[in-house]
């Protein structure tokens, strides 16, 4: 599902970093196409009292995996995609310049689904075997304090097991 709101990486720059965000709108509600319309511009500002604050938002995200485990991809992996915003990893400054966003249907307050852990892990995998990923961190640990997902919710432990396996 292609959306608009991606560009060309600055030359010379090449993924480095996976930026696993959450993402559930309304905030706590799952299984809709809200994220969808969110990230090709066409979100409903009357569909939810929260949606006139994001009406205007220009975001985007590689890929979302939703709670059913089905993945959705928006931006091509060589596009630079507008996930991180204002960010910084080992201080560089402009994450979206060298990295991946993938989005996880989910919130700061909720456990995620065991089929998304397994998505996820495929989907580095593959991601590892093209590019030379040097790190996987949250959107908080490159956005502190502005920032809070993927969340208290989401088990990294189970992720990195999950990542050990063949």
């Amino acid at each position: 599902m292609p959306s608009p709101n991606c560009d060309n990486r600055p030359d010379g720059e090449r993924v480095r970093l996976l930026v696993i965000h959450a993402i559930s709108l309304p905030a706590g509600q799952f299984g809709g196409d809200d994220v969808e319309r969110l990230f090709t511009n066409s979100i409903v500002p009357s569909a939810h009292s929260c949606y006139q604050d994001i009406k205007d938002l220009r975001v985007s995200a590689h890929f979302f995996i939703r709670r059913n485990g089905d993945v959705i991809q928006f931006v091509p992996v060589t596009k630079r995609a507008w996930h991180a915003g204002v960010s910084s990893w080992r201080g560089k400054y402009r994450c979206n310049d060298f990295s991946l966003g993938i989005e996880v249907e989910g919130c700061d307050d909720k456990p995620f689904e065991s089929i998304q852990y397994i998505r996820l892990a495929r989907l580095i995998r593959l991601l590892k075997k093209q590019f030379a990923v040097e790190e996987i961190v949250g959107h908080a640990d490159i956005a502190p304090g502005r920032k809070t997902d993927p969340g208290p919710c989401f088990d990294w432990p189970r992720l990195h097991h999950l990542l050990r396996r063949r």
